[in-house]
């Protein structure tokens, strides 16, 4: 059993430790926009520079990586209110659909012209198009990716999703945007949630609760994309094969939306909520942390620079969609 193994209770602290960090350095000024997750992942990264540590502590984050990343996506349901989402109309749910499908089809296309790797293309296309880190880490499962595959396409929707945040702060007084347009935009666009919150508050109150339901929005749409994605990848696997295998399920993702019904039709105390919440960052920051201590610089180096160029033209374009609908619709 592997929790009766040292490595195992050694993975578990220092991913613990890593995740709680990178709480409450989430917190700082600076840091916010880079977001607490991000940070988790930096730290394990930096882990690296002990070498002993990262193998002594191997059985625990191989084990964090997969099955604390799966609690943290459930847990991560009690954000979603449901009856916040139906009640912000259908027009919110139609235009966070059309601006996942426009961002994952764009920068996945974007990523095969410039000859990335299909899974790696398909993993920064998810996190662009739907909710950043958590959106990577929810679809590599069902792509079977590769570790590094996940860390970089997490690194590329994070340093862009920052920038875009500042952009479009900028850009606010020319916009000419009523505050639930700029919510909207800011929604519909940004990466990770940090992202759409930090932008979405520059433009006060309103905007803040535009900017939140439009992006809960689009991470409602996390478990269709991911059994779509699920099923792409097997029939691509299977090839030519007459073999009938079975349908690619995210059970997870069904715990995810589970867990949403919960927090949204069952009464329960804001402090439970905001706790079982703060427990799935904790989970999801604990699996980025070990992924970090598992990263191979050198694949990072190589093959980052056309992941993101296509994820940038992307997240330029998707901008450029959430302007204009926001402006026409709201």
């Amino acid at each position: 059993m592997k929790w009766r193994e040292k490595g195992f209770w050694i993975g578990i602290v220092v991913t613990l430790a890593c995740s709680l960090a990178g709480k409450y350095l989430a917190l700082l000024p600076g840091l916010q926009l880079v977001g607490a997750l991000v940070i988790a992942l930096i730290l394990g990264m930096l882990v690296q520079l002990s070498r002993s540590l990262v193998v002594s502590a191997q059985p625990g984050t191989s084990f964090i990586s997969n099955k604390f990343l799966r609690l943290g996506i459930i847990l991560l349901g009690f954000r979603l209110n449901l009856e916040a989402l139906a009640d912000s109309g259908m027009k919110t749910i139609v235009l966070a659909i059309v601006v996942v499908a426009f961002t994952i089809v764009t920068v996945y296309f974007l990523c095969k012209w410039l000859k990335v790797e299909s899974t790696l293309g398909m993993l920064a296309a998810c996190g662009c198009g739907i909710c950043g880190a958590a959106a990577v880490m929810g679809v590599s499962p069902q792509l079977k990716a590769k570790n590094d595959d996940a860390v970089l396409a997490v690194a590329v929707v994070a340093i862009l999703g920052t920038v875009f945040t500042l952009i479009e702060v900028a850009l606010k007084p020319m916009l000419g945007m009523t505050p639930t347009q700029f919510g909207v935009m800011t929604g519909s666009s940004l990466h990770e949630i940090a992202h759409a919150v930090a932008a979405g508050g520059a433009g006060g109150t309103q905007a803040l609760d535009a900017s939140i339901i439009m992006k809960l929005s689009r991470v409602l749409l996390l478990a269709p994309v991911a059994l779509i994605v699920g099923i792409i990848a097997q029939r691509k696997a299977r090839g030519t094969s007459d073999e009938k295998a079975k349908l690619p399920i995210p059970w997870f993702m069904g715990g995810f939306l589970l867990t949403s019904a919960i927090g949204t039709f069952i009464a329960m105390p804001a402090s439970l909520l905001n706790g079982l919440v703060s427990l799935a960052y904790l989970c999801l920051g604990m699996a980025m942390a070990g992924l970090g201590m598992s990263v191979n610089f050198d694949v990072i180096i190589r093959r980052g620079g056309r992941v993101f160029l296509a994820a940038t033209i992307g997240s330029v374009a998707l901008l450029g969609l959430s302007i204009a609908a926001s402006k026409l619709f709201f």
